[in-house]
């Protein structure tokens, strides 16, 4: 008895030690985000203005805006989600529903974990090197490939369109294989007892089922594009003028941030935190649906 006494004692002692570890840890965390964030709003709040959304990005010493920043980074994301949710979609759908088991299903799993966890630099700089570069080896070899297209050979939206689709595929593969993978068996043989073929029960019971959880993989993708700076320092580069033409260098909020921020220009520090605080709102917003989703999924 008084050993058994003993043992309750340590294990008590243990578990108060390591709940006050992970309360701490949890706390410090905590206190850093806290003040990371409040030196955010504080400072991004105190630079917002209605200038922010009516005019481009102004040379230093005179006022303007992140209009053409802003226009920059939603059309780019636009494109690059346009292009890389089909893309992660259908991929996802055939880990999921056609080939659980074998090995290509691995080969891929495999590829896409890299990708998910690859720096965006490295991302950049493959885009870098088969877009923008345009070396003669690249021009050969995309000629027989695709004709008379060819790299562009300078930045271009395009190019930055091209990087971030490439982050977005491995997060909407991620995403809808395991959503995917959730939906009971039950409903797919109920819907082929019924003599529906294996594509219209994916997207008919499958799809339906797991849309919240697919919309929802789209969302993270979105936000984590949102912020990415390296990958556009290789491929769209930056541009201070209004510009539509994604063939051309163009503007986006991370780039424009990241060269106010390094300037010596007190009214470009503010233009970088106002636009640090955009980001960081968006990201957030985009967070919080996510959740939304999720919940209602799961009720």
């Amino acid at each position: 008895m008084i050993a058994n006494r003993g043992l309750y004692r340590r294990r008590r002692a243990g578990n108060a030690m390591f709940l006050s570890l992970s309360v701490l840890a949890a706390i410090f965390g905590l206190v850093w985000l806290a003040l990371i964030l409040g030196s955010l709003f504080y400072n991004g709040f105190a630079s917002l203005s209605p200038k922010l959304f009516q005019e481009m990005t102004p040379p230093p010493g005179s006022d303007g805006g992140l209009l053409n920043a802003i226009f920059g980074s939603v059309l780019m994301s636009a494109i690059a989600v346009a292009i890389g949710t089909p893309i992660g979609l259908m991929a996802g759908t055939y880990l999921a529903e056609y080939g659980r088991h074998n090995s290509m299903s691995f080969f891929v799993r495999f590829i896409n974990d890299i990708l998910l966890s690859a720096p965006s630099i490295v991302i950049g700089l493959f885009i870098y090197e088969i877009v923008v570069v345009n070396t003669p080896g690249m021009q050969a070899a995309c000629r027989s490939a695709l004709g008379s297209y060819c790299p562009m050979g300078h930045f271009s939206g395009v190019a930055g369109s091209l990087a971030l689709a490439v982050i977005v595929i491995p997060v909407v593969v991620r995403t809808t294989e395991n959503m995917l993978l959730l939906v009971p068996n039950g409903l797919r043989e109920a819907a082929a007892a019924l003599g529906a073929p294996r594509n219209r029960v994916i997207r008919a019971v499958t799809w339906k089922a797991a849309r919240a959880g697919i919309i929802t993989g789209a969302l993270l993708a979105i936000a984590r594009i949102s912020g990415e700076t390296a990958p556009l320092l290789f491929t769209a580069l930056n541009s201070q003028f209004w510009s539509r033409d994604i063939t051309q260098p163009i503007a986006s909020l991370p780039v424009v941030i990241f060269q106010f921020a390094m300037s010596p220009y007190e009214d470009w520090h503010k233009l970088a935190w106002a636009g640090a605080l955009l980001i960081t709102a968006a990201v957030l917003l985009l967070s919080i649906a996510a959740r939304i989703l999720e919940s209602n999924k799961r009720s």
